[in-house]
């Protein structure tokens, strides 16, 4: 956005840009400025969650009363940070999809509602699956309490499984071909 590399001596004039103590001076101010310049160029990145560095994230964290795991990666931090900020007590079935849309993407989850046992069937895909305890939560703040929660992670079935060879396959655990992206 800015120009980090400011040389203050190129905006003097020509003469005065030959002399030692105007070179002096801008060597002396050129590393000011820079951070300067650097300290605006965050100051207003991290008015945006998308655009946000590590500080301003955690500026948004304590403002919504998140406690980030020491683990999560700052593009996890965003996301929870956004499904935070966008969340509103959905009341429809499609709102709470939309919200789920924003943590998982699209195809990151799977979603059914039985109706005649109040219960919310609720599956993270394992590409999804550092937004799990997000999900959780964001299913906890706002599905109305006289339905059940049943939240999972789906695991790899046998459909999927079924394209690769058994060669393939058995360089993994059973725990890995279960629950792991496979490649």
């Amino acid at each position: 956005m800015f120009n980090k590399n400011v040389d203050i001596l190129t905006y003097l004039p020509q003469i005065m840009q030959q002399l030692e103590q105007f070179k002096q001076i801008a060597n002396a101010e050129n590393p000011e400025i820079n951070a300067l310049w650097a300290a605006i160029e965050d100051l207003l990145n991290n008015q945006f969650v998308v655009s946000a560095n590590e500080d301003g994230i955690a500026k948004y964290e304590t403002l919504l009363d998140i406690q980030p795991k020491a683990t999560d990666e700052l593009e996890v931090r965003r996301f929870r940070v956004l499904g935070r900020i966008t969340e509103s007590i959905p009341y429809t079935y499609n709102a709470l999809k939309a919200q789920l849309n924003n943590l998982c993407g699209n195809d990151g989850y799977t979603i059914n509602l039985n109706n005649e046992t109040y219960t919310l069937i609720v599956k993270v895909a394992l590409t999804s699956k550092k937004q799990y305890d997000e999900v959780d939560a964001l299913l906890k703040r706002t599905v109305p309490a006289n339905i059940v929660i049943d939240l999972d992670l789906l695991y790899n079935s046998y459909e999927v499984l079924n394209n690769y060879t058994y060669s393939h396959l058995e360089t993994f655990t059973y725990e890995d071909l279960r629950s792991s992206v496979l490649s």
